[in-house]
């Protein structure tokens, strides 16, 4: 448990207060009042850091200078020791820090996209609260004081201080079976989809390029829509494919992909042609640090444990939870392993039968051929073989 100096943290956010009702007050600032925050925001998480124990300039905010136009992306990232731990979103004095009370259809749908982060604080200055996986962790701290009017005399309970040191000490948690990493996947897969979305409503030239290329050697009845859910799926398919391959996700993503170009060149390839553009790792920051970072604790060997067939029902847990309306669409929903080994033998049978089709060897006759229209994971033909 943390032991801290009182004075000190009283003095921290004695100084945030002073700082944030000088710029929401100063008439000649113009722009949103949570712009007015970022400042004295940053100031307040850098010495909560350090009222935690970690070194000085350990964490780091990465934010633009307003991104009020934008519902996908939180407004500064927050790193520690230069890795991705997290994200705070700063809204205006009075809006709270609970968006599952928010009205206003902008902070509602940008909710609907936030909560699929896995460390989120939410704060108006005057509340803080912190989320994972779109669920409240502890309670939603409330300061005294306004930080309109109350400047040096603002304070705080010491649970905002036990708030920031857990938020500081996040780290992915690596998921226990393929259905909860398809279930993992699947939200951070969703968050990309929105930011592409986004991005190319506001045409953004990496992205709207690569639709177009999309469009013109693949499917030219593509919209946008269909080409965000295409680019993403294809993204986070081809990180889980290289951590597969045991490639390390944390030495970036153009390393990830010329890596797995060694093992799966189409894979690998496309993974790098969907990402090597500056202009689209920009825009796309959220999600895709989001996705190297909590993807490249999973242990595909331990995840499995050598279960050979951990991946036959991965795509339909997958799209479960990513859009469970193109699940039905695509029919994705497979048949279960048992079902398939009786119809793989049944036919097989069927084919040796003299009175039927008179083939000695079965499934693995020279004359047999085999047809799945609608393969999936494969399901059928991997049966066909085992039983071959």
């Amino acid at each position: 448990m943390l032991v801290t100096d009182s004075q000190e943290f009283s003095g921290i956010i004695s100084a945030f207060g002073a700082a944030a009702m000088q710029g929401l007050s100063n008439p000649a600032i113009v722009g949103a009042p949570e712009d007015q925050l970022r400042s004295p925001l940053k100031a307040l998480v850098e010495n909560m850091a350090t009222l935690s124990g970690l070194p000085p300039k350990a964490v780091g905010l990465v934010g633009e200078t307003t991104l009020a136009h934008l519902s996908t992306r939180p407004d500064f990232a927050v790193t520690l020791r230069n890795a991705l731990i997290g994200f705070i979103e700063v809204k205006a004095p009075g809006k709270g820090a609970d968006p599952r009370r928010f009205t206003d259809e902008h902070d509602k749908k940008q909710w609907g996209k936030l909560q699929t982060l896995p460390n989120l604080i939410y704060t108006d200055g005057n509340a803080f609260s912190l989320w994972r996986d779109g669920k409240l962790v502890g309670e939603v701290i409330k300061l005294e004081g306004d930080v309109y009017f109350s400047g040096a005399k603002l304070a705080a309970p010491p649970a905002l201080l036990a708030l920031f040191s857990d938020f500081f000490q996040w780290q992915p948690i690596p998921p226990k079976s393929a259905k909860k990493l398809a279930e993992m996947s699947a939200r951070l897969c969703r968050l990309l989809r929105e930011e592409v979305a986004e991005e190319l409503a506001k045409q953004n030239p990496g992205l709207t390029s690569l639709a177009s290329e999309w469009r013109n050697l693949l499917f030219p009845d593509a919209d946008d829509k269909t080409f965000a859910d295409g680019y993403a799926q294809a993204v986070t398919f081809g990180l889980l494919v290289a951590r597969v391959r045991g490639i390390d996700l944390g030495k970036g993503l153009d390393a990830a992909a010329n890596a797995l170009k060694e093992t799966s060149t189409l894979i690998g390839t496309a993974l790098r042609l969907l990402i090597d553009n500056a202009q689209v790792k920009t825009a796309l920051k959220t999600s895709l640090d989001t996705l190297t970072r909590v993807l490249n604790v999973v242990d595909w060997p331990a995840l499995t444990r050598g279960d050979a067939d951990a991946w036959l029902y991965f795509y339909e847990d997958f799209l479960e939870v990513y859009d469970n309306d193109l699940r039905k669409k695509t029919g994705s929903y497979y048949t279960p392993p048992e079902v398939v080994n009786a119809m793989v033998r049944l036919t097989d049978e069927a084919l040796r039968d003299p009175a039927l089709f008179n083939r000695p060897s079965g499934l693995a006759d020279s004359g047999v051929t085999i047809c799945d229209p609608a393969a999936g994971t494969g399901t059928f033909l991997l049966g066909v073989l085992r039983r071959i």
